[in-house]
Formats: C-alpha cells, sequence, structure tokens
C-alpha cells in the first residue's frame, strides 16, 4: 500500500488537470469516460481499480454518483467511490471501518479511505480482500437509484 499521506511542496508538481463532470449515469460508460478523462497516471490506478472489482464482484453495479465513479451491489448498496485529485487518486470504502484491516485514512463514521499518488505500487492483493469484503457487507445507499 501506498505510505506516504503527505502533500508535495506548494509549485512542486505541474498542476493536474480536473477529470471531467459528468452527469448522474448508471453503467459501465459513464465511469469509463470519467477514467479516460483522467491524466494518464491517474487513469492507469483507476483501470487497474476497476479492473479488479470487476474481477471480485461479479455483476457489479456501477454508476456516475455526484461527479464520481461509484460501484456497488444491487438491493445491497455502494460500497466505493473514488474521485480524482491534483496529487492523489482518493479511492473510499463507504462501510470500511468494517474492512479487516481498515483502509488508513478517516476516523469519523465508517468511510475508509485510500490516496493513491503516482509513484505509488498498489498492493491489489490487499485492494481485492478489501474489495470482497466491502462487497459482501451492505453498503451505504442500500442500492438506491436516487
Amino acid at each position: 500500500m501506498p505510505t506516504s499521506q503527505a502533500h508535495p511542496a506548494k509549485g512542486s508538481a505541474p498542476k493536474a488537470r480536473k477529470p471531467a463532470v459528468l452527469p448522474k449515469s448508471d453503467g459501465d460508460a459513464g465511469v469509463q469516460a470519467y477514467i479516460v478523462s483522467m491524466e494518464p497516471w491517474q487513469a492507469a490506478i483507476a483501470r487497474r481499480v476497476d479492473a479488479l472489482v470487476a474481477r471480485h464482484v461479479p455483476g457489479v453495479r456501477k454508476a456516475m454518483r455526484w461527479h464520481c465513479p461509484f460501484y456497488g451491489v444491487e438491493g445491497q448498496g455502494w460500497f466505493l467511490a473514488f474521485a480524482a485529485f491534483q496529487h492523489h487518486v482518493k479511492f473510499t470504502f463507504f462501510k470500511g471501518s468494517s474492512l479487516e484491516p481498515a483502509p488508513p485514512i478517516g476516523h469519523a463514521k465508517e468511510a475508509r479511505s485510500l490516496d493513491v499518488r503516482e509513484p505509488d505500487q498498489l498492493d491489489e492483493k490487499q485492494l481485492s480482500a478489501w474489495i470482497r469484503q466491502a462487497a459482501a457487507i451492505p453498503g451505504w445507499g442500500g442500492g438506491s437509484t436516487r
């Protein structure tokens, strides 16, 4: 897992472009459009996580909500979302405090996150474990299409 949580010094890296602001939608098309709109290094990370979700959660429900990709299980709610920021991609597990071990970021309520920066190496084994665990428990929103 990435170990650094410190932010780079101001002015130390070029400003990343913002991903596309996409409307609410259901299905893979919006998620893929968001990924394509990310910086290349961010898109590479997002594609890897998207592939892990597809591999470990048969029939995963994908959608765009609040301009971010969401992943869920029909009737159980959303278990994961992500968003691109200037220096990292944030992956948020909505019931992350229930995961073993819990993702490293967050102490309020149930959500826990992982920030992945360009030089970080993804621990795909740990991510896969979190994805499987998160998809197996009731998520956020109860699967509502709102």
